[in-house]
């Protein structure tokens, strides 16, 4: 687990495109700041999962309040780091 987000996978049996699926609670706020929050979330995945993420998962993340606070590089790190420890 990351300040800004949970990220979990599943193993698939086929080959497929990486999917990447994105969920924030009601509890960060309106769906003003939810939709921030995804959005960033949006962001760090399109930069960063092509090279690191295996195709044979899907991912979930799911949004923390801090995430809306946290620096963008300190997400990007983190999601990197998550994604490595998942797919060793």
């Amino acid at each position: 687990m990351t300040d800004g987000f949970i990220l979990l996978a599943r193993d698939r049996a086929d080959e497929g495109a990486v999917r990447v699926g994105f969920t924030v609670t009601k509890k960060i706020g309106n769906a003003v700041v939810r939709n921030r929050l995804k959005r960033r979330l949006r962001a760090l995945v399109s930069e960063s999962m092509p090279t690191l993420a295996s195709p044979a998962h899907d991912y979930v993340l799911i949004g923390r309040a801090p995430g809306l606070t946290r620096a963008y590089v300190d997400m990007a790190a983190d999601l990197e780091r998550a994604v490595r420890k998942l797919v060793r």
